[in-house]
């Protein structure tokens, strides 16, 4: 056995994944389509132990208990029946931004933790065999397995995994964040999903999502900030209005929340091209394209509310690294 580390980006979801067509495999409702955001990363290393009597997991340097360490150990196991071991490991991972805000850290978290367990268990597997080891984690993982701009669509576990759209060359599109809250939601994304169709909205929500995608698309081969905006603001309020009419209601928005909204839709009557988008959270993704970057940011950080702007471009997919956190 050998120990291996991954580096993965989290992703920002142009038209979102929210909802399950099967819970166990973790087979969406609906294609999704997403960029990698390249500033922000999570780096895990996996080593499998002879003698090691139980799994260790350490998480942003804490002893990952509960949920989280089981959420761990179930895909350690994935890892283990695919290699055929049956090796207990030491995990460490660290991500250098906030998990449980709505910045899809388990996009990240388990795009790394698979190539990483797979590789130290002796795996090499392809793009899309990894795609679809990551989405049994975390559905959103995923999509941080390929560089750049990725759809992930499929309804049968062999067919549900991400591809690259575009490289993350393709467009200087810029991710600006505004961070009104650190704090970590009541009610995460995996548990979230399961509301979906308690919610009357859902089902037209997924009656739109075929005519947005194919507009995101469009917009991303032709490096079209206008016909992926309007796509993108309609297809967040949506995912939003379906996790405020669940049952229960799901309520992730503070007034900082709203005001980011109402000064990018300001901002947008100036003539400034910048949309927004919300994942399962309060923090506010304001996309535009680099040149305008800078003065999105220091707009942003100007709004009562806003503890932090973080800024990316699009970012790689999930790859190894050459030395360990321990």
């Amino acid at each position: 056995m050998s120990k291996a580390t991954a580096v993965a980006n989290p992703n920002i979801a142009f038209v979102k994944y929210w909802g399950k067509s099967d819970v166990t495999l973790n087979l969406p409702a609906n294609p999704s389509l997403s960029m990698n955001l390249a500033a922000l990363t999570t780096i895990t290393t996996v080593e499998f132990r002879p003698g090691l009597r139980v799994d260790a997991v350490t998480i942003d340097d804490r002893p990952a208990i509960g949920e989280s360490f089981d959420r761990v150990v179930a895909h350690l196991d994935r890892a283990r029946s695919l290699a055929g071991i049956a090796t207990r490991a030491c995990v460490v991972s660290r991500s250098d931004f906030p998990a449980g805000t709505g910045l899809a850290s388990s996009s990240s978290a388990f795009a790394a933790l698979s190539l990483a367990a797979t590789r130290a268990a002796g795996l090499d597997l392809d793009e899309g065999a990894l795609s679809r080891l990551a989405r049994l984690g975390s559905g959103s993982a995923c999509r941080s397995v390929p560089a750049g701009f990725s759809l992930w669509e499929g309804d049968r576990h062999e067919t549900s995994f991400a591809r690259q759209v575009a490289g993350r060359g393709h467009w200087d599109l810029v991710d600006a964040v505004a961070i009104v809250a650190y704090e970590h939601k009541k009610i995460g994304s995996h548990h979230g999903h399961g509301l979906a169709s308690t919610s009357p909205l859902q089902e037209a929500r997924l009656a739109a999502v075929p005519g947005w995608l194919k507009a995101v698309l469009r917009g991303i081969r032709e490096r079209d900030l206008a016909t992926i905006g309007l796509c993108v603001e309609a297809d967040a309020l949506a995912m939003h209005g379906v996790m405020m009419t669940s049952v229960p209601s799901l309520l992730y928005w503070t007034p900082a929340t709203i005001s980011v909204l109402r000064a990018v839709r300001a901002w947008q009557e100036e003539g400034l091209g910048v949309y927004f988008t919300l994942d399962a959270g309060p923090n506010v993704h304001c996309l535009c394209e680099s040149a305008d970057a800078r003065l999105i940011e220091k707009r942003l950080r100007n709004l009562a509310g806003v503890q932090d702007v973080l800024v990316s471009g699009a970012g790689d997919g999930v790859r190894p690294m050459a030395y360990h956190l321990f």
